[in-house]
């Protein structure tokens, strides 16, 4: 079954947002565990899943350094870690992703923080990153 660029993004959001509990190693045993869960996603979907989140997790460090210095006076450990998740997966988007447009990054994003963060959230994560584009 072929998915969606939402539900994809959705997918790497929910797998990314266990690396704040985790290491990057039992992060990989739980990606592995959530595809042998869901093994009617097309193989091309899951490189495609795998390989964003490798990437976002390859590139966490600057891309938590760019949050950090677009949320000025609020230290990274004091961000919902859906929050973090959400806008480590839009900054990517945003810094390397050539083909989604940036506003698309910064609207899903928006949707996810809607789905699974507070009332808040969804303010805050388009300030952040309207910050950011």
């Amino acid at each position: 079954m072929n998915m969606s660029r939402r539900k994809m993004r959705e997918t790497i959001f929910r797998l990314l947002f266990p690396i704040e509990f985790n290491t990057r190693e039992e992060l990989k045993e739980q990606t592995e565990y959530f595809f042998s869960k869901n093994d009617e996603i097309a193989s091309k979907d899951r490189r495609y899943i795998e390989d964003k989140l490798d990437a976002i997790l390859d590139r966490q460090t600057e891309i938590d350094e760019k949050i950090s210095s677009i949320c000025e006076g609020w230290r990274i450990e004091r961000i919902g870690k859906a929050e973090l998740s959400i806008m480590r997966l839009a900054v990517y988007e945003i810094l390397e992703d050539a083909d989604i447009p940036v506003k698309v990054a910064i609207n899903e994003a928006v949707e996810l923080s809607k789905i699974y963060c507070d009332a808040e959230a969804p303010r805050f994560v388009n300030g952040v990153l309207a910050k950011l584009a």
